[in-house]
């Protein structure tokens, strides 16, 4: 098939549309014509054999075999090839040892030859590639120690040795290193050895070194630099100095110390508030997961809980008898974009439903994943594990050419050695359940599924791998005592009778407080929730804000508080309170939960849970570094306000754009935010953007093209048609953020930025200078020329598209996407005369408006409306009318 089209390229000198094109047969000869071709990519195809010996007289420079099915020894006609400096050989059949002659091609600079099956010591000619910056060689069958030689790659930048069977120690000669910024070496075998020396590699900003069994202290650099690092699973010396072991940010230390206690039983995490030190607790026999999806249940006989925790890296969740905790990072190259739920993409054989619902999602890790059971009698249990590979194809393309590889231990015995799904069940889509017995003597039964850098990781796309699991299902071999029994019911029924009086007053004292809002209660809405976020304690909130001290407040909205915490693992959270005196902030606080429960993306705040405790509503949240981008542009001071140089400026605007595209296209439920503004844009670590404040959000109803609705939003980025008429639709959001880029690319704020005594505010003189063909004047001065002015046009031109009065000539938020991404061009810029903005009533509205700032009005079509920062859901905490659409006059 490949020869066909050789040759059409006969003076080419790249070469890249055979990428991925499901290419079969041998590789042709016939490439060897084609002397001017330098650059050829033939990965991710289904190509056989070896590399012909005719290649030798090719001048290639940078050629990809990744992901096809080559076999034989190490290819030497490519020894030959001197003028190669990118070479790729991963995911393919090679075997047998790497040969000498590897060190004549001294120009390389990139060398990949993971997923094969080379074998051998590594040669000694290897030190002659000076050049090298990027060598992977992980998942082979190599022999002998990590070699001293790897000191003369002086340049080398990325360096991967996981599973590649190498023998420790890291050598000390790894410290000459000091440009490596991605570091892996992992699952070495032989003696154990202290923590290489790293401390001078101040480019790291990748660091694995899983399961090698290093000994002796943690460096305390490893924290400080807040590197992504694993360390789990080796044997470092506790002492009182050491960091916790629970996952933590960036760093990752489960199981990493030799003095763990009970390591073969619950998580060190569980030690905050482990429900089983009760032991009234102890009455569990069985339980059954979903792994990655929702609830199922199999014919009225077993109930399979859902499993819905989007988050995966380094982080712990529990539920009532079950808990799970996933570590590790996926290798690709946007960690913001990682899925550690996947849904099936292949066809599923051999089920039926309902099972067949326990294998359309399943739950993956980059590294480790250990599912515990707590709370059990102790015992013998039965352990059945559900599998069915759902990542790749069952076909000829190269989506079936993937190997997903990893070990599975029971109670901390290994149990499935380099298990391969697909290989154990006949194939992709095909269920396999793999039964074993576990014996439970201190109540906790552990569940551990571990990748040790076997297998395929880029197809079908870079980070495809690491344990995967459908379901898990645990039943006991023994009745419960009787004794046992006749305790658990006499405990129940005094535990239900208690509850009941005490939730009774618990009503009653909220009722008679206001609470309820003279209708429902906020815990009863959250009861009918289906929520897939984690419960909080008042104890374990007020521990983190230590009592909700002052100095923590970081923030005020229009019905609470916002304090920062830090939870006894480490991780840094932000608690938004709701205010016992807003009954309007106990509706907007239980819309939130139903919504944000449901949403994960990289460009949303995530939510890490809530707390419903007595008189106290409160949400959990990640916490932002950087805080929101208002403060960031519009500080008062060199404390608050950044200096934001052009990408990051770009960056912002693109991810506020791509997490509004989520809300209104991609969602389970589509959203409406109806309050975007600056200071519901926070900012993280690295000033990447994440919409906050679901609050004031409001679900878009299939049946229907709009919203009528109680008008909610911030003055001076509220659309014409739903600030005069209340009229609701997902072009009120892109509205909004027109004008929120309008400020990033400006550095000003919309509502107090004056630029002319005749325009009222950045917008219209955004319009004038667009129509002079000026628009570059409204990028901010602090820039100087350090920015792209063409891209400064698309996001000033997408902008002012956005903003047109008319929401039909709005584009819609992926489209806005596209554009930024340059994956399109920028519409041109039209008018509706019906909705012009120099339409005399509604700028007569808006110029009474900003003429008198300081009084309050409702609005009208007829009169001014208020000017404040605060939204108007916080106008109505103090005092100011909100206007319903029946009170506001339709303009036709």
């Amino acid at each position: 098939m490949v020869q066909q089209v050789v040759s059409n390229f006969a003076i080419l000198n790249w070469c890249r549309d055979l990428k991925a094109q499901n290419l079969t047969g041998g590789v042709p000869p016939e490439f060897a014509r084609l002397r001017h071709l330098t650059h050829l990519d033939l990965s991710r195809n289904c190509l056989n054999g070896t590399i012909p010996p005719q290649w030798a007289k090719m001048g290639l420079v940078d050629v990809s075999f990744m992901g096809n099915r080559l076999s034989g020894s190490f290819p030497k006609v490519l020894t030959r090839m001197t003028t190669l400096v990118n070479l790729s050989l991963e995911g393919n059949q090679f075997s047998g040892p790497i040969p000498s002659e590897i060190g004549l091609l001294v120009n390389l600079q990139k060398l990949i030859l993971s997923s094969n099956a080379f074998t051998g010591d590594l040669p000694v000619t290897l030190a002659k590639l000076t050049s090298l910056t990027d060598l992977r060689i992980s998942d082979n069958n190599f022999t002998g120690k990590i070699p001293d030689f790897i000191s003369s790659w002086k340049k080398i930048e990325k360096l991967h040795m996981q599973g590649c069977s190498l023998k420790g120690p890291i050598p000390s000669s790894i410290s000459t290193l000091t440009s490596l910024s991605d570091l892996r070496i992992s699952d070495l075998t032989g003696g154990g050895s202290t923590f290489p020396p790293l401390s001078d590699m101040k480019s790291m900003k990748v660091l694995y070194l899983t399961r090698n069994r290093l000994t002796g202290p943690i460096p305390s650099w490893i924290l400080a630099r807040n590197k992504n690092a694993d360390l789990s699973y080796n044997n470092f010396t506790l002492d009182s100095s050491a960091p916790v072991e629970c996952p933590r940010g960036s760093v990752n230390l489960v199981e990493s110390y030799s003095s763990t206690p009970n390591k073969l039983g619950r998580h060190p995490c569980m030690k905050r508030e482990y429900p089983c030190l009760d032991p009234r607790n102890l009455q569990r026999y069985s339980f059954h997961i979903n792994c990655g999806g929702k609830e199922v249940n199999i014919n009225n006989k077993t109930i399979y809980d859902a499993d819905l925790e989007a988050r995966g890296a380094s982080m712990y969740y529990w539920k009532q008898n079950w808990a799970f905790s996933s570590t590790g990072n996926f290798m690709d190259n946007d960690l913001d974009s990682d899925n550690y739920i996947e849904t099936n993409i292949s066809m599923l054989y051999n089920v039926t439903a309902p099972v067949s619902e326990l294998y359309r999602t399943a739950r993956v890790s980059p590294l480790s994943l250990t599912y515990y059971g707590l709370c059990l009698l102790n015992g013998n249990y039965t352990v059945q594990l559900h599998f069915a590979e759902i990542m790749f194809t069952n076909d000829s393309s190269f989506n079936s050419l993937g190997r997903r590889i990893f070990d599975v231990y029971l109670q901390g015995k290994l149990v499935l050695k380099d298990f391969d799904i697909a290989a154990e069940a006949g194939g992709p889509g095909r269920p396999i359940i793999k039964t074993f017995t576990a014996v439970v003597t201190s109540h906790t039964l552990k569940i551990h599924l571990y990748w040790a850098g076997r297998g395929t990781t880029g197809i079908p796309k870079r980070g495809t791998y690491g344990p995967l699991i459908s379901a898990i299902s645990v039943d006991p071999n023994f009745k419960p005592p009787v004794h046992h029994k006749k305790f658990r019911t006499a405990l129940v029924a005094g535990t239900i009778a208690g509850a009941v009086c005490f939730l009774s007053l618990i009503l009653c004292f909220m009722h008679e407080k206001g609470y309820f809002g003279g209708k429902i209660s906020a815990d009863k809405e959250l009861r009918g929730l289906d929520l897939q976020t984690g419960l909080f304690t008042l104890r374990q909130i007020k521990a983190a804000t230590k009592n909700f001290d002052p100095e923590n407040k970081i923030g005020e909205g229009g019905f609470g508080s916002v304090y920062k915490g830090l939870l006894s693992d480490g991780t840094i959270i932000a608690v938004k309170q709701l205010s016992s005196k807003s009954k309007q902030g106990t509706r907007e606080f239980v819309n939130e939960i139903g919504m944000i429960s449901a949403l994960q993306h990289p460009n949303l705040v995530k939510l890490y849970g809530c707390c419903v405790e007595g008189n106290q509503l409160m949400l959990i949240y990640e916490c932002m570094e950087n805080n929101c981008l208002s403060r960031v542009l519009f500080g008062k001071d060199a404390t608050q306000k950044l200096k934001l140089d052009w990408p990051t400026r770009r960056k912002i605007s693109l991810g506020i754009a791509r997490g509004l595209a989520y809300l209104h296209e991609d969602s389970r439920v589509k959203i409406v935010h109806r309050d975007i503004k600056t200071s519901n844009v926070l900012l993280d670590k690295d000033l990447n953007a994440k919409i906050s404040d679901f609050g004031l959000a409001k679900l878009n109803e299939d049946d229907k093209t709009h919203i009528s609705t109680r008008i909610a939003g911030t003055i001076g980025y509220m659309a014409p048609e739903y600030a005069m008429r209340g009229y609701l639709t997902n072009k009120a959001d892109v509205y909004s953020f027109g004008v929120v880029a309008l400020e990033i690319v400006s550095g000003k704020s919309n509502t107090n930025y004056r630029p002319k005594e005749d325009f009222v505010y950045l917008l219209d003189w955004a319009y004038v200078l667009q129509e002079r063909g000026s628009l570059l004047e409204l990028v901010d001065p602090d820039l100087g020329s350090a920015y792209s002015s063409e891209e400064a046009m698309v996001l000033l031109n997408v902008a002012l598209l956005c903003t047109n009065a008319a929401p039909t000539l709005r584009p819609t938020m992926s489209q806005v996407v596209s554009m930024l991404e340059g994956r399109t061009p920028v519409q041109d810029l039209l008018s509706d005369p019906g909705f012009s903005t120099a339409d005399s009533k509604y700028k007569a509205i808006r110029n009474h408006f900003w003429q008198h700032p300081s009084v309050s009005h409702s609005m009208s079509t007829n009169g001014p409306y208020s000017d404040s920062s605060l939204s108007n859901t916080e106008r109505e905490e103090n005092g100011t009318v909100q206007r319903t659409p029946e009170d506001v006059p339709d303009k036709n």
